[in-house]
């Protein structure tokens, strides 16, 4: 997530960005004014024509999106209480990944490097002074961050030198380097802290390394073009898209001796050991995978497809796939499970998939190549990263017609980013 995307998907958007060389941006005209009008006037706050039906903030809350701007060397923050543009300010070369810490007032965002050789590095923003605190360095051309859920660890998986840095965030220095693969793309760790995946690229395979010893545990070919990766929130499995071809692969997660909590419940050795479980047929080019909170269903964007394919996590099945747009490349669910979310990035629409009823309920006009997507913490607005025009479209989720009529999905205002926008994070907290 966590998560702008990686490399790993880089050559496959690049025919659609060739195909779309010289359409022109498909927001309808008044948006089109509105968001000229924004960028003229950056400074006027939007409170006076924010709904009534916009949550409510204390004075000491903050709220803010973190948006790396790859072609910029830099991070936009946007003020999600106010919906402007509070301040941009330079990180290292190439910013691509970003994520939050959930235990610190802490934002990390990778930079991935300008050129050959060049090693990457990690730059750690204070959120509450909004302002660059220290600098990581790491291995060649890391795009991806993960953080563990207790905010100790952090995991970078090096593209350009085939290896995973551990990042220990409390004395924010580099901890431990591992092997991987060739060209891993994204390093995620369970929610158990237990088991880090590891996703090759170039090699077509998924590393699977235990949490607490940083050992590698386990390695898993025939996964072509691993890009994403999605953990249950129960640890159990790990869902890997493999992007080159038309498959998601299954991987069941070692689990310690006896389960938590069941310490008279003895697991087999089948169950204390990592093991294929199944390849599910999608479609073509699967660069992406949302998964729903509760952890009950998996929605893949088939890029190449145009589609996004249904799995039931449970049982490990494909329920069928949905047309949704024209190169379908990052989905989101929405915290109530209700309604998928998905930026297509030669169509420029975000899709609105009620998962619920089994279709698209809407397609909303954006910016000129949507990729990145963040709900805010309240969840009632979209954030949607157009890395060809460079700004940030604000969905409002939930709105109401005059008449009461409930709509899904409305385009509220554009506000400016700066070059190749690729990911948005949000952090809210109080102000001490």
């Amino acid at each position: 997530m966590g998560h702008g995307f990686s490399r790993a998907i880089e050559q496959i958007r690049s025919k659609a960005a060739s195909a779309a060389e010289g359409i022109p941006n498909r927001i309808p005209a008044p948006c089109a004014l509105f968001a000229a009008a924004l960028l003229l006037l950056p400074c006027v706050p939007l409170i006076g024509c924010r709904p009534h039906d916009f949550p409510q903030y204390p004075s000491s809350y903050r709220e803010y999106a973190y948006v790396t701007n790859g072609a910029s060397n830099t991070v936009t923050v946007l003020d999600i209480v106010n919906l402007r543009r509070d301040r941009e300010f330079p990180v290292g070369d190439n910013p691509t990944g970003v994520a939050i810490s959930h235990t610190r007032n802490e934002v990390y965002v990778v930079n991935s490097g300008s050129g050959p050789g060049t090693n990457g590095s990690v730059s750690v923003i204070d959120a509450q002074k909004n302002s660059v605190a220290a600098t990581i360095p790491v291995h060649k051309k890391p795009y991806f961050i993960d953080v563990s859920p207790d905010g100790h660890r952090a995991y970078v998986a090096n593209s350009g030198s085939n290896n995973v840095s551990v990042l220990d965030l409390d004395t924010r220095k580099q901890m431990a380097v591992i092997g991987v693969g060739e060209a891993p793309g994204l390093a995620r760790i369970s929610p158990d802290n237990q088991t880090l995946v590891v996703t090759n690229r170039v090699g077509g395979s998924v590393t699977l390394i235990d949490g607490p010893t940083f050992k590698v545990r386990s390695v898993f070919p025939n996964c072509p073009g691993a890009t994403d990766a999605v953990i249950l929130p129960d640890s159990s499995k790990a869902f890997i898209a493999c992007s080159t071809g038309h498959q998601v692969m299954v991987l069941a997660l070692a689990r310690p001796a006896t389960l938590s909590g069941q310490p008279n419940t003895p697991l087999t050795e089948l169950e204390r050991s990592d093991h294929l479980l199944d390849f599910l047929d999608v479609g073509q080019s699967p660069v992406n995978l949302a998964m729903k909170p509760d952890g009950g269903e998996i929605f893949v964007s088939n890029f190449d497809s145009n589609t996004i394919s249904e799995i039931a996590t449970g049982t490990n099945e494909v329920g069928g796939a949905s047309l949704i747009g024209d190169h379908p490349s990052r989905g989101i669910v929405s915290a109530d499970n209700s309604t998928l979310w998905v930026s297509n990035f030669s169509a420029n629409t975000v899709g609105v998939y009620s998962i619920d009823d089994g279709q698209r309920v809407n397609a909303i006009q954006v910016g000129d190549g949507p990729d990145g997507l963040a709900f805010s913490s309240e969840g009632h607005i979209m954030l949607v990263a157009n890395s060809r025009s460079g700004d940030i479209s604000v969905i409002r989720t939930t709105s109401y017609s005059p008449q009461g009529a409930r709509r899904i999905g409305t385009l509220f205002t554009m506000l400016p980013a700066a070059k190749h926008p690729n990911a948005i994070a949000v952090k809210a907290f109080q102000m001490p």
